[in-house]
Parts: C-alpha cells; sequence; structure tokens
C-alpha cells in the first residue's frame, strides 16, 4: 500500500476572474470612511460584513440597547406569556424616569401593545421599565437586566452587559456595534409581526405629550426605504442609530454610534444606506456543477476525475475592486477508486481581497469505478519505479 500523497492543489484565479469580469480596479468601496466612533454594516441577505470600524468595542448604547428589552419583550409574546392586549401596572420607579417618556403614573394600567409603541416611537424610559418589572422574574428592573445580559450572551452578543431596561447611563452598561447591529438582524428575521412596529412615526398615549408623539428615527419617510429601528443618546455615548432599509431585494442593517448632533446622525445614516446599496452588486462566483478542475484517481478505471462546487457561491462584491478575485481547489491526492459521482472530494477556497475567504464542497462529477487486476498491477509498478527513481509517487497516478 502507497504511503499517503501530499495535498495536490489548483489555482483558478484566472476562471473565477473571467466569470465576474473583475481584475485590477480601484477599491472605491473598501475605501469608505465614517465619522461614527463606532460602526457595523451588515447585508441582510447575504450576512456580509460591509463595514466595521470599531465594531466590537464596548460602548454606551444609549437608549439604543432598548432593542434589546423589545425582543425579550417580542420573544414572551411568541412563548404566550404574555398578549398584546396584557396590561401592566406603573411603578414609582418607571415612573420616576425623566428623559424621553410616555409621561406615565401608577393609576395607568398601559396594554403591552401601548408599551412597545412608546419603547420605539417614543423612545419612553418608563415604558421600558414597566415591560422589564412586568417581564422580570421577581418584578424588578435590575433582575430583568441581569436576563437581558444571560440572553445575549445565548444568542451571541459577548460585548453587551445590561445594567438597566431603558439605556439610561450605568457604569458598566454597554453593547459593540457588532451587538447591536446583529440583535437587529435577529427582530427583523425571528420577528417580522412586530417588527412593523418600527416602520410607525406617530404615536400619543391619552394625548399625553402631542409634542412628543414622533418617531425620532430620521430615516423614515425619505423614500430610501428604511423602516427601523432605535436610535440614542447620552451625553457619554453621542448621537448613535441602529437602521435598517430596503431597496429591491436587498436589505441593509447598520449600527453607528459617537456622532456629534442629531443632524450629523441623519446626514451619516443616510449617506451609509447610499452607499451601501450603491456601490456594492451581487455577483455569481462559481455554479454548482460545473467543472473547475480534474484531479489523479490511484487504482481507478479512468486516470483522473473532474471536480465541481457542490453548490453555488454568490457573494456581494465592492463594483470596483483592488486585485482579482483568486480560488484554490484542494484534495488529498491522488483520489482512491472507487469514487461515485457526487461524493465531496475535496474543497474550493475563494479568496476575494477586503473580505473573509470562502469555501465551497467540491465533488466529482463522475463515477470512476476501481480498476481490474491489470490496472492494480499497472499502478504498483509505477509507484516502485518512481520510488526507485525519487520522483513524486502522485504522478505514478497520471
Amino acid at each position: 500500500m502507497p504511503a499517503p500523497m501530499p495535498t495536490l492543489r489548483r489555482l483558478l484565479a484566472l476562471v473565477l476572474a473571467g466569470c465576474l469580469g473583475l481584475v485590477a480596479l480601484p477599491l472605491h468601496a473598501q475605501g469608505f470612511t465614517t465619522t461614527a466612533t463606532g460602526a457595523y454594516v451588515i447585508d441582510h441577505n447575504s450576512g456580509q460584513v460591509l463595514l466595521d470600524r470599531n465594531a466590537n468595542v464596548p460602548m454606551p448604547p444609549a437608549s439604543m440597547s432598548k432593542l434589546m428589552t423589545l425582543l425579550m419583550t417580542f420573544e414572551a409574546l411568541d412563548q404566550g406569556r404574555i398578549t398584546l392586549e396584557t396590561r401592566f401596572s406603573v411603578s414609582e420607579h418607571a415612573m420616576s424616569f425623566g428623559g424621553s417618556t410616555m409621561f406615565l403614573n401608577t393609576q395607568d394600567r398601559p396594554t403591552v401593545d401601548d408599551l412597545i409603541r412608546g419603547v420605539i416611537i417614543v423612545s419612553g424610559n418608563d415604558a421600558s421599565v414597566v415591560l422589564a418589572e412586568g417581564l422580570s422574574p421577581d418584578g424588578t428592573e435590575e433582575a430583568f437586566a441581569d436576563l437581558m445580559t444571560q440572553r445575549a450572551r445565548e444568542i451571541g452578543m459577548d460585548a453587551s452587559v445590561f445594567r438597566n431596561a431603558s439605556g439610561w447611563p450605568a457604569p458598566g452598561h454597554v453593547m459593540s456595534m457588532h451587538d447591536l447591529g446583529l440583535l437587529a438582524e435577529r427582530i427583523i428575521t425571528e420577528h417580522p409581526e412586530f417588527y412593523l412596529y418600527f416602520n410607525e412615526t406617530e404615536f400619543d398615549y391619552l394625548n399625553r405629550a402631542p409634542d412628543n408623539r414622533f418617531n425620532r428615527n430620521p430615516l423614515l419617510g425619505l423614500g430610501i426605504g428604511a423602516d427601523g429601528l432605535k436610535t440614542g443618546y447620552t451625553q457619554e455615548s453621542g448621537f448613535g442609530l441602529v437602521g435598517s432599509a430596503v431597496q429591491g431585494d436587498r436589505r441593509v442593517t447598520f449600527a453607528i454610534t459617537g456622532l456629534a448632533s442629531a443632524q450629523a446622525r441623519a446626514a451619516e445614516s443616510e449617506r451609509i444606506v447610499n452607499w451601501a446599496f450603491r456601490q456594492f452588486v451581487q455577483r455569481q462566483i462559481v455554479t454548482g456543477g460545473t467543472e473547475l478542475a480534474r484531479a489523479p484517481v490511484f487504482m481507478g478505471r479512468a486516470a483522473d476525475v473532474g471536480l465541481a462546487p457542490a453548490e453555488d457561491l454568490s457573494l456581494l462584491l465592492p463594483v470596483m475592486m483592488d486585485g482579482d478575485v483568486t480560488a484554490e481547489v484542494s484534495f488529498l491526492g491522488p483520489l482512491s477508486a472507487p469514487i461515485m459521482a457526487g461524493d465531496v472530494v475535496g474543497e474550493l477556497l475563494v479568496r476575494i481581497p477586503g473580505f473573509d475567504d470562502r469555501t465551497v464542497p467540491m465533488m466529482a462529477t463522475d463515477t470512476v469505478e476501481r480498476g481490474g487486476i491489470l490496472t492494480r498491477l499497472s499502478t504498483a509498478t509505477r509507484v516502485i519505479l518512481h520510488r526507485i527513481m525519487g520522483d513524486d509517487p502522485a504522478a505514478a497516478s497520471s
């Protein structure tokens, strides 16, 4: 039995570059910079990260952390623990908050539907606390905040620590832009029926504060497809926004923070949305089942076998790129017969400048049966001769 053969590789840079029509163009899309101190932009359909600036750095999230309170409320609704008609009492603690509020008092019994609108549209600190106390295991906001942190860990938000339900400034209350983007994506994907709330522009609870009834999201109504999610501001955090927009069959979600003013937040948010939709295009990288290489076969009735991607690979790429899209097929070769068509025998590694590498399984395009006694004797003889001569034994299978 011959020793295991080394991994053989085939470069496919010209094949992929030819398919895409992209070779050594200036990288304008990747040169985008933002005035936000932290930013995370993701393409919803593909999951590709389009922009990352300090995205994993924990920062004060201000009212953007209310999205976590909302997620846990939506999950409680899905679990049947509450309904939109469920009414919660208002504690002195909830009523004590200033800043953005629904102007609730202890005589009120708002419904969950009222409170959701109060959190999303008027950014009610009091509404957030009422939801937290109503869903808390012991009726306190502190215990609910602990649950928020625990739930955040369960869904991959590793940089988030919650001290309260509203984002009120507190030592150690932090989130990363990555976590906020992940949270927004989860709400959009897992709770589409409740995501519709984020596109509402007005809510006036019992005519308490008609001047405070408008949604603070500056992108709504601009005609750029924006339909969510949440603004935030404290003196420590600056102005931030978790936003999402749809144009055609694409959705872009982003989180930014650290802007100097509400005007700067609005301008930078619109700029990011326009950039993300204009400077990237969906490209078919490889087509499943299309032969890209051939691999030598050991002890087979055929000397080699075709290799094809087992699935399509489509990626969102900058309209203008710096460098080639390159790929490499790898397999442990020569492959040993018998091989069945469709067997996964290697992988395709795709490298794109400025993006994470992608891999696609490679499958055999044909069935290669094991050779008869004459094939085995002939192959064994070639292996012995090549070893004696000091040549690469892999050539013995050719």
